[in-house]
């Protein structure tokens, strides 16, 4: 079976988007396509959200396979 779409964003996470953003937020889900994505706090999560359409094109390109991201949803939630 090949691994989920979660498990290979999870994996090429800090890949596509820097330790500096990985060490303040990790993908925790996924549905049809969109990501869920943990912050530390608000602050990271409105940053991030504000970056969102570049750090989906990041994803994919690492990613470099379809399906792909289709979009991230960012949630604070301390970890």
């Amino acid at each position: 079976m090949p691994p989920t779409l979660l498990a290979r964003v999870q994996r090429s996470w800090a890949a596509a988007v820097g330790e500096r953003i990985a060490g303040e937020a990790e993908p925790v889900a996924e549905r049809a396509g969109v990501v869920t994505v943990s912050c530390r706090s608000s602050v990271w999560a409105a940053e991030l959200k504000m970056l969102a359409p570049s750090l989906v094109e990041q994803l994919n390109a690492v990613l470099g396979e379809a399906p792909g991201v289709r979009g991230l949803d960012f949630r604070i939630h301390p970890f």
